[in-house]
Formats: C-alpha cells, structure tokens, sequence
C-alpha cells in the first residue's frame, strides 16, 4: 500500500511590503491569510528589506491561522543561542504559529557589504549543523554543555521552551552537502537551485531541472532513513505566470536559462500555463517528486490565488 500524497501548502515569500508601513504589513499578512496561503515567509538579507524577527512578529499578531517564518535565518548573522531564544518566543508569542528555518548564507553581497567574512560552503555549512545540534539542544530546556569546532556553550539554558517543546526546522539548499544536512535534521527541506555564483542567475537553469531535483530528492532520502515520509517537500517558484501563451513563454524561459522548453515547463522552480495547466502541472509534480509544498513570490500573490483555491490543502 502506498503511502498517502501530502496535501498542497501555498506560501508567500515577501520582505518588502509595496507601502512601507505597519498598516500596510498587517493588511498584506491578513491578504495572504484570506487568500489560502499556508504561510508567509520572509528572507533574512541586509538590502532594502524589512528586518525577520520583528516582520514575523507583526504578521502573525494580524492574523489567526497564519503560519510565520524565515526563508532562511543566515546562520552567520546570529549566534544559535541567541537565535534559539528568539526563535522560542515568536513560537510562544505566535500561538505555536512559527517556523524556523535556517540557512548557511549565500548571498555575496550581504557579506561584502558588511564586512562579513565569508567562509567556504564547508565550512559554512558545517558550522550550520553544529548550530542547529545547539540550537535543538537549548529547546529541551535542560543545560547545554557543548564544545564544537564552531560554538561553545557551558551550561546555558534555553529559555523560553517552546510551546511543544520544538519548533518546525526547515533548512534548504541545492547542493548535496546542505541538503543531506536537511535530510538528517529538518522537518521542511527546501530544494533550490544551487547557486555557486551567490546570485540568482542563468547559471542556476540546469540546476534546477525536474531530473535535478529528483537527484536531489534521493540525496535527502538517503540521508533522513527513516523519518524521510515524516519529511515536507518544499520548493520555491522563481517564475509564475498564468498565459494562455504557454509555449511561448516556455522557449522564452528557456533561452535565459539554458534549457529545452520541456525542461523550462517541467522545472519544479517555475510555472506557465492557464490555471488549469498549472494544477495539472503540481499534481503531476507533487505525484512524481512528492512537492507539495508552494514558495511563492509576492508578485504572484493575486494571479495564483485560483490555484492556491483549487489545491490548498487537497
């Protein structure tokens, strides 16, 4: 017998509201809720954008059902107990509303301009697991003793705990070495492009093909043994666009990312077509890859609203 398909979750990536005011974030928050959206996401940059913590605050403080969280906290802007108490609180604050992700950095330019060094990914990424060991340790509300190549903790306690005593964990990437972290310690994998330029860019295209991401998949499943059913499956939509042009802008698609039209339609990362193809397009994927869950840009908000009525939840 097999294993039931995951319903649909839809969610809207948005760190920067169109009017820059309170107001204007608690009405889009509410916008998003009413839509159908599963959750609203924010990124955790140092450009023109509005800063995680208190952003997620808001939002959930404007809604009901809502669920809140970073697409990703970069570990490198903050030391895990730190992160864990912050993380703990907008988990108390938000009713249990909250999730937590976590990401190595990739983003060149925050570094740069910052002043940040920049190690390499392996260390990066490295540094990213001993973090979230220390960051699960100080949920458990027990002293932490930790002494790691990264961090060292003597015997702080974590405080507050979580509501449940653990918080959702997504980590996401789209090179073998974060995803298989992903696989070992997160509730939420996200499958990317990997992005070696630390940009988004052409580059990214062949990375970020259907047989890609089911390469991907089998690096997570190897990785998570047993709890991999338990796993979401979550990928973020770079291109959304309901046309009756499909084809058309498909070999547009294709020409800037170095792909066929087929692999550009197919792509996990992008969707074209009326709405009735783009629901065609998530079953197939969510029956195929088992992708279920929905990263959207804010700018796809309104026009992807019917298929987020026709799937979410389904």
């Amino acid at each position: 017998m097999s294993a039931p398909l995951p319903p649909f979750r839809f969610g809207i990536q948005c760190s920067t509201p169109q009017e820059l005011t309170a107001a204007a974030w608690r009405d889009l928050a509410r916008k998003v809720e009413d839509l159908g959206y599963h959750r609203l996401t924010v990124s955790d940059h140092l450009d023109d954008q509005l800063a995680p913590v208190a952003a997620l605050m808001a939002a959930a403080d404007a809604t009901t059902t809502l669920r809140v969280g970073a697409l990703v906290f970069c570990n490198d802007y903050r030391h895990p107990a730190v992160l864990a108490k912050e993380a703990a609180t907008l988990d108390i604050l938000s009713e249990g509303r909250f999730e937590l992700g976590m990401g190595a950095g990739w983003m060149t330019e925050d570094y740069e301009r910052a002043g940040i060094p920049m190690d390499p990914p392996g260390v990066r990424i490295a540094r990213l697991e001993e973090a979230i060991e220390v960051v699960k340790a100080l949920f458990t509300g027990e002293p932490v003793h930790h002494r790691g190549e990264h961090y060292r903790i003597e015997g702080l306690t974590g405080s507050p705990r979580p509501l449940g005593g653990s918080i959702p964990l997504l980590v996401g990437g789209g090179g073998r070495k974060v995803l298989e972290l992903a696989g070992r310690h997160a509730n939420i994998v996200g499958l990317n492009p990997k992005l070696t330029t630390g940009r988004i860019d052409a580059s990214a295209g062949p990375d970020g093909t259907a047989e890609m991401t089911a390469r991907k998949i089998g690096w997570i499943r190897d990785a998570a043994g047993d709890r991999f059913g338990d796993i979401e499956l979550h990928t973020r939509i770079h291109l959304a666009l309901v046309t009756d042009q499909r084809q058309e802008m498909a070999e547009a698609l294709a020409a800037g990312f170095g792909l066929t039209p087929e692999q550009a339609l197919s792509s996990p990362h992008a969707l074209c077509g009326t709405v009735e193809e783009i629901v065609e397009d998530l079953i197939e994927r969510r029956e195929t890859l088992g992708i279920a869950s929905i990263g959207l840009s804010l700018d796809a908000m309104d026009t992807m609203a019917p298929v987020v009525a026709a799937l979410a939840g389904t």
